[in-house]
């Protein structure tokens, strides 16, 4: 049972990545732009991959009526994620410690594990909305008004997830090395509980 308990501190703190590595990553190329500009999505803001990516998106965007790439004070998101992380860490260390010592039933550290999903799915759909509203709420002066053949204006939503062609850009939306250690600490977490749920059964 030590074994499934040190797995699920060492999942748990895996998520503390997040603060020191991007979660996310939207990229936009286009012919005229030889290097793609790029922004990283942090918990606590977002950042350009480079030194003028934002300011370049920014600027493209204001031809077509975007609004500008939000500073963290500018979306509570950026304030509440990284306290959410932060506590589901402690939370996940303390189920570990909790485990090493059989206090607690294994069903808390799939309680962890699905506390965990539920949020990371509330968190994609938040994200998802930013993004619509992002590229659907257009400043109706904009320099530039595209239309499709119905004439409604052009829907510029980067994808959630994949590469999409909007108008002469390609945007490619992927996570970044914070996903993916938030995603193998949850596995090891899964890994604990099923490593501790056997172990119950056979000690009963």
């Amino acid at each position: 049972m030590k074994r499934s308990a040190i797995l699920m501190i060492i999942g748990s703190l895996l998520l503390l990545g997040l603060f020191y590595f991007p979660l996310w990553n939207i990229r936009l190329a286009a012919p005229q732009y030889p290097d793609p500009m790029g922004m990283d999505i942090f918990i606590s803001g977002i950042v350009g991959e480079e030194e003028f990516d934002i300011q370049n998106i920014d600027g493209v965007n204001h031809y077509i009526g975007m609004k500008k790439i939000p500073k963290p004070e500018e979306m509570w998101e950026f304030q509440v994620f990284p306290m959410v992380i932060a506590v589901m860490a402690a939370l996940g260390v303390l189920v570990g410690l909790l485990g090493f010592f059989k206090k607690i039933h294994p069903s808390w550290f799939l309680g962890w594990f699905i506390l965990m999903i539920i949020l990371g799915t509330l968190g994609m759909y938040d994200f998802n909305n930013w993004l619509l509203d992002y590229g659907t709420d257009l400043d109706p002066k904009a320099i530039i008004k595209l239309t499709d053949k119905e004439g409604n204006p052009i829907n510029y939503k980067p994808p959630l997830l994949g590469t999409q062609d909007i108008l002469n850009f390609t945007a490619h939306s992927y996570p970044r090395i914070g996903a993916y250690l938030m995603f193998v600490g949850m596995f090891l977490t899964l890994i604990a509980w099923w490593i501790r749920k056997k172990a119950f059964k056979n000690h009963r």
